[in-house]
Formats: C-alpha cells, sequence, structure tokens
C-alpha cells in the first residue's frame, strides 16, 4: 500500500506501509513502512490526539491537568503504607481515564479530589485520610475526628 510518509532517511515521500499492528488496548497503531528509493525501514506510531485538560482551582484560576501532580499527591499519601507503586499507577490512570471521559475539558479539581478519595477508601484508610486532609484542608484535630468517626 503505497503512502505518502516522508522517509528520515533520504526525504523521498514514496513510502508503503509493510505492516500494521495494534496495541492491545487499541490506543496506538504501529506501521512498519518502507522507502521505496533507498529500500530502509522506518516505524511510526499513531495515538489519538487528547484535547489538554483544565483544573479549575479553587480561586477560579485554571491550570493544565498535570498526572504527575496528581500522581505524587497519592503517593505522598501512601507513603509508608502497603500500597504497591503499581496500585499508585494503576489508581493514577483511572483517575485520568475517568477525566478523559467527562463531556468539558474544564475539570474543577473538587472533582479530581472527590475521585481519588472515592479510590483511597477501598484501597486504604490511612492513605485516604492522609490525602482527605490536605485536599479538604483540615486545620485541626477536631477535623480528623470527625473525619475518623465517618470512616468506622
Amino acid at each position: 500500500m503505497p503512502s505518502k510518509m516522508k522517509c528520515p532517511y533520504c526525504d523521498n515521500q514514496d513510502t508503503e506501509v509493510t505492516e500494521t499492528r495494534d496495541s492491545e488496548d487499541l490506543a496506538v497503531t504501529r506501521r512498519r513502512i518502507e522507502c521505496l528509493k533507498c529500500q530502509k525501514r522506518f516505524t511510526t506510531y499513531e495515538r489519538v490526539e487528547a484535547t489538554p485538560l483544565l483544573v479549575i482551582k479553587k480561586d477560579g484560576r485554571r491550570e493544565p491537568f498535570s498526572r504527575e501532580k496528581l500522581k505524587n499527591g497519592i503517593f505522598r499519601a501512601c507513603q509508608k503504607r502497603s500500597v504497591s507503586a503499581d496500585l499508585i499507577d494503576s489508581l493514577t490512570d483511572d483517575v485520568e481515564k475517568e477525566l478523559m471521559g467527562k463531556a468539558t475539558n474544564e475539570i474543577p479539581a473538587k472533582t479530581i479530589g472527590n475521585l481519588v478519595l472515592k479510590k483511597l477508601k477501598k484501597i486504604d484508610k490511612v492513605a485516604y485520610l492522609r490525602y482527605a486532609s490536605v485536599y479538604l484542608d483540615f486545620d485541626s484535630l477536631k477535623d480528623f475526628e470527625e473525619m475518623i468517626e465517618k470512616l468506622t
């Protein structure tokens, strides 16, 4: 099948797709392409370009969603707990997928925090309490006591 992908070796535009494979989750298509002029082969990867998410902060500011910031917050809540790095990655993936599935690309920070809390509650109660203390801005011992009472 002739294509118009420019060869990275000789800049020729006459190329041919020799093999196409989809990833297991169907998120990426890998193509092996051969240049019809120099006969060299190269690989391309095709992904859907997602619309970037924006987080609406409490004060109304908007900032780009950061997967790393989300993951670091979850990681800090899970420190010294029996929560594996794989589980933290999985939880981060789940939250990000849910956010991407929303009808809008502008997500209130509160929505993100609630999603994380819902998932952490099922995994580890101490991590849940740690995350809640930062996310819900605990400022007294009474806030902790009330949350612990709700958990028990």
